[in-house]
């Protein structure tokens, strides 16, 4: 059999979250049970942030109770993923509160963003990089009593849009301490899309040859086009863990000039053409894709999506 990637589709939050366009819950909803359809086999469904912050983000627990209690939803994931629906779904967390918020619904896997620079720190969370680090430790502990799996995501990993260039040496410490405190993984976000492929094989490579590549995983924007060279370089380097979004939505709103993620569709196609397995139904993954830019009023899409769709129109797929 050939070896499988886990695609964490991250649409519902991070695509979401930049959108001038604010969904309902039921959209969300909608959303959510395409991604389902197509075997995405972990997907994060919002983030427990103040409202007033990011609006598009607002009803999150009223999501996951909702898709807690659908069993068409929780039977396909339990299908898609092999494991049950409350290790597949994720939220992002970005203080004590938020987490005792995520974890009153039923949560299991939640999301804590940190970044390897100061000034994005105190952009995004409003804390100082000491602090997060306080915070982010803190929280892995009351994971792991509480049989949550927290997952630490190091933001502007390559570059910082107040910093410039970062230190890998910063990334490697800041990992070495998650996974030491019991972090299930770490995952190393491109938060502005300004990594290049020499970038991410040099700093993934140092970090698997630490950590091993199962402790890990990949986020990429694409903002200067480099999104999925970068997850092949990744790749190439034992990276098994990704993040998408999709039809390409996203962009942090705390960070100057992050656009999309890279898109899910991209992923899936590239991986399947490397003769990996995503478990990704390309027929539901097009309708998943379509619907997104449909709800968001956007002009967004993989750039591999016309063409999936015309390899699916002729029976190639």
């Amino acid at each position: 059999m050939s070896e499988f990637i886990t695609i964490n589709d991250v649409g519902p939050r991070d695509g979401l979250q930049n959108q001038s366009h604010i969904l309902t819950v039921e959209q969300r909803l909608q959303l959510i049970a395409a991604l389902v359809a197509a075997g995405i086999p972990a997907i994060e469904v919002g983030s427990f942030v103040s409202p007033k912050a990011v609006p598009a983000m607002a009803g999150t627990d009223s999501v996951f109770s909702r898709l807690l209690g659908s069993s068409v939803v929780d039977d396909s994931l339990e299908k898609a993923s092999g494991r049950q629906i409350e290790k597949r779904l994720s939220a992002l967390v970005a203080n004590r509160k938020g987490y005792e918020l995520a974890k009153a619904t039923g949560l299991r896997v939640v999301n804590l963003p940190i970044a390897a620079s100061n000034s994005m720190n105190e952009a995004n969370i409003r804390k100082t990089n000491a602090q997060a680090m306080v915070l982010s430790l803190e929280l892995i502990s009351a994971g792991c009593s509480d049989d949550v799996d927290t997952v630490p995501y190091i933001a502007t990993a390559w570059h910082c849009p107040f910093e410039g260039l970062i230190d890998e040496t910063v990334v490697i410490d800041m990992a070495e301490q998650f996974l030491s405190a019991g972090a299930s993984r770490v995952v190393i976000a491109d938060t502005i899309g300004a990594a290049n492929p020499a970038e991410v094989s040099s700093l993934f490579k140092k970090l698997t040859t630490e950590f091993g590549d199962k402790a890990l995983g990949a986020h990429f924007h694409d903002t200067r086009g480099f999104g999925i060279a970068n997850a092949y370089a990744a790749v190439e380097t034992g990276i098994r863990y990704f993040d998408g979004s999709i039809a390409g939505l996203g962009g942090c709103p705390f960070a100057p000039g992050a656009t999309g993620n890279v898109a899910t569709e991209d992923l899936a196609v590239l991986f399947s053409s490397m003769g990996f397995t995503t478990g990704i139904d390309m027929n539901q993954l097009c309708v998943a894709a379509e619907l997104a830019i449909e709800l968001t009023q956007t002009n967004a899409g993989g750039s591999s999506l016309p063409w999936l769709k015309r390899q699916l129109d002729k029976s190639f797929l």
